[in-house]
């Protein structure tokens, strides 16, 4: 059964699989995952394993990918000794939603899921809903499943209009950006359209335990209208409830932004990005991490918590590694699904562009894996995987003492203990009466442990419940006790 608060690791598969044909000297499929790996993932505490990429892709991509100037210079600045056969293209512009013949097909998908499920392990594949590779059989059998141009939408937008034989096409969109163009943009306002997605859908439901939505909102009607001027009918809400029916327990997670997570959890998603947790954590702006913390908990419970992912930069490149280990702690034992990426915890600098299926070697940190690694032993404690959470205030230390704003606290409770989460998030040292929320603990001695560090306390529980935990913490501190 999941837990309340389950735990991804995100495998970029191309580029595992690049690494296992070097390893092995001869092309690698999914079948050369080890049980062993297998193994080590249950045994670091994950629940979901997301698999990137697997569907087939096409050589229409491919060559986009590979001749679009700005995307070579920045394959150049990731892979030193780039070339031209690094070049898979986007594993998002998907021909076939069907395992890629170089990864085994089908088949070995189904052999890895087997072996991932006999671990308690389930698999996350992609579903990209918006978007299409050129040449998708759609295109030339059904393109009034796509999104059609004008000559004079071509002349005047050509970053976002395609001529394909005698039809003009729109290129895949974020309304804020230009045209992705190794894709073609569906047309949510066809209803036969959503009839043929919900079909994909339901094919790739046969073979894992959940997906990752691209883009979720951008066939939202209200975000297709504004992008498209085209009237759409709802989609999400349809399909998220005939897959539950059929596979229940089946997840739904949204790559979503633009304040856009609740409306697609209403609509019948398990769980949504919560890019904006990792936007304020980069600002450093401690009272607006808080007043996130403070969004109702049906709502947090839903939030996909991450440091870095394939889409941003890696968290060891943004951050500092004081700073990279506070946000570490307020983002992974607040509540919601724990998010994590291949090469995060190795400290990986360098973020590798999803049209390659390579990655540069980098020289393992081992201080950063020493950190993850004794955090992933603190999540796998049963009070933070099933407990119930509260954001903590924390009072001035004494009058006019204002470092009492740089600090987040949190609690943990339930029938495995208590647990007291506190961070400085600041550079300076400060101070702050943490308020306890737990008053049974009146006329005892409190024994506080930290799981992340040897430290220990003995509070007396008069003193905690009227005053508070008086803590003098150093600048990106943080602690996490056990009571």
């Amino acid at each position: 059964m999941q837990p309340k608060y389950p735990s991804l690791f995100q495998v970029n598969t191309r580029v595992r699989m690049s690494e296992l044909t070097s390893e092995l000297k001869r092309p690698a499929t999914l079948d050369d995952i080890s049980d062993q790996q297998i193994d080590f993932w249950g045994k670091q505490g994950f629940d979901l394993i997301w698999f990137l990429g697997v569907w087939q892709t096409g050589p229409a991509a491919q060559r986009v990918s590979a001749s679009k100037p700005e995307w070579l210079e920045e394959y150049k600045q990731a892979l030193p000794d780039f070339k031209m056969s690094d070049v898979s293209g986007s594993c998002f512009a998907i021909r076939d939603y069907r395992v890629h013949d170089d990864f085994g097909g089908n088949k070995a998908l189904i052999r890895l899921r087997q072996r991932l499920s006999a671990r308690g392990l389930r698999l996350i594949l992609d579903f990209v809903p918006n978007h299409m590779a050129p040449d998708h059989p759609w295109v030339t059998a059904h393109p009034d499943y796509f999104v059609a141009g004008t000559e004079e939408l071509l002349h005047q937008q050509p970053q976002n209009y395609c001529r394909l034989g005698d039809r003009i096409f729109a290129y895949g969109r974020d309304p804020f950006f230009d045209g992705w163009p190794d894709t073609l943009q569906l047309n949510y306002g066809n209803p036969a359209l959503q009839d043929a997605m919900l079909g994909e859908l339901r094919k790739i439901t046969d073979l894992c335990d959940g997906v990752r939505c691209d883009m979720a909102m951008l066939v939202l009607p209200e975000v297709f209208q504004r992008t498209w001027s085209i009237s759409a009918q709802p989609f999400w809400p349809q399909v998220t409830t005939l897959v539950h029916d059929e596979h229940p327990g089946f997840l739904f997670v949204a790559e979503v932004y633009w304040d856009l997570e609740w409306t697609l959890q209403q609509q019948g998603f398990d769980y949504t990005y919560d890019k904006r947790l990792y936007d304020r954590l980069q600002g450093r702006n401690v009272r607006q991490i808080r007043e996130h913390l403070r969004a109702e908990l049906d709502f947090q419970n839903k939030l996909v918590r991450f440091l870095e992912n394939h889409d941003e930069p890696r968290a060891a490149a943004t951050f500092s590694p004081e700073i990279h280990r506070a946000a570490a702690i307020v983002t992974y034992l607040s509540p919601g699904l724990r998010f994590f990426h291949q090469g995060q915890f190795e400290g990986r600098k360098v973020r590798i562009p999803v049209h390659l299926d390579r990655g540069p070697a980098e020289i393992a940190d081992q201080n950063v894996a020493n950190f993850y690694a004794a955090l992933l032993e603190c999540l796998k404690d049963p009070a933070f995987r099933v407990g119930d959470w509260q954001l903590l205030e924390c009072r001035e230390a004494w009058e006019g003492n204002g470092t009492s704003d740089c600090f987040i606290a949190y609690a943990w409770s339930g029938e495995d203990g208590r647990r007291l989460i506190v961070v400085n998030y600041s550079d300076h040292a400060s101070q702050c009466n943490v308020k306890i929320p737990w008053p049974d603990l009146d006329g005892k001695s409190v024994r506080l442990q930290d799981k992340l560090s040897p430290a220990i306390y003995e509070r007396d529980g008069n003193d905690l419940l009227s005053r508070g935990l008086y803590l003098d913490m150093p600048a990106l501190s943080y602690h996490a006790f056990s009571l």
